[in-house]
């Protein structure tokens, strides 16, 4: 796995997961010891010790429901809640870059971090284009917005800083995709 993919992986799972679901234990505790710096590509250090620092917060489950889940979350964590366009795009999108379906919404903000990462770890010559279109055409339009509105409603620490390193993040990533065009 490269360091664009760790970085997707690790930021659609933390947007995608309950804190406290058992695929995310291993990640929250590297986190919680702040470790995870050691495996970060990104020049985030400073966030990444305020993540670890709001790491141990009792109330992340809490806030992460009130966040995202429910009838009426504080930031909807869908796509096609910011944005014109359907569900059925993105996962017609992904069906003919060859991803298998999910059991969860395709449009969902951490699912669709994870596809980048699936794209990534399945690229092929023409899967730069693929992930060029995701992050122009599925993520980036909504993200500020959405990540703007985590800033804003977390009541953790944890989702703010969680957010910021996002927003750079998939700065980040997106240069990287046009330096591969080179």
């Amino acid at each position: 796995m490269n360091d664009f993919s760790l970085v997707c992986r690790v930021l659609g799972n933390l947007f995608y997961r309950q804190p406290g679901d058992m695929l995310l234990s291993g990640l929250m505790t590297l986190i919680s010891d702040g470790k995870l710096g050691q495996h970060w590509p990104l020049e985030q250090d400073e966030l990444l010790e305020r993540l670890s620092l709001s790491a141990q917060t009792e109330d992340l489950g809490a806030d992460y429901a009130a966040l995202f889940d429910g009838e009426a979350p504080k930031v909807p964590a869908l796509r096609s809640d910011w944005v014109t366009g359907t569900e059925e795009q993105v996962r017609s999108f992904l069906h003919q870059r060859g991803m298998p379906p999910n059991a969860g919404p395709a449009d969902h903000f951490g699912s669709l971090v994870l596809a980048a990462s699936w794209l990534e770890d399945q690229a092929t010559e023409d899967e730069t284009a693929g992930q060029r279109q995701l992050f122009d055409q599925f993520i980036l339009p909504w993200s500020g917005k959405f990540l703007g509105n985590v800033e804003s409603f977390a009541a953790t620490e944890f989702y703010r800083t969680l957010a910021l390193i996002c927003r750079g993040a998939l700065e980040a990533m997106r240069e990287e995709l046009d330096e591969t065009l080179g």
